[in-house]
């Protein structure tokens, strides 16, 4: 996303374990992030500015705890 701005209200209803993963590089405890085990198809979204991230039909069980999802980094080697 090329103007990526943070909401402030958004940023403001998160719950102290939101705001740490979201806004600080923090990490879930694995098996026990209430997605964990969430199979329903959908988008997945940033939670601060609701950008769509990727379709929950490209995650896969990395079996660590966490789903894993396809990288949205750009190579340019």
């Amino acid at each position: 996303m090329d103007n990526y701005t943070k909401n402030a209200e958004a940023i403001s209803r998160l719950s102290p374990e939101e705001f740490q993963v979201a806004q600080r590089n923090a990490t879930e405890r694995p098996f026990e992030n209430a997605y964990w085990d969430h199979d329903e198809p959908g988008i997945d979204v940033d939670i601060v500015s609701g950008e769509s991230l990727f379709s929950s039909l490209d995650k896969f069980d990395s079996s660590c705890g966490w789903p894993a999802s396809p990288s949205r980094s750009k190579r340019t080697t």
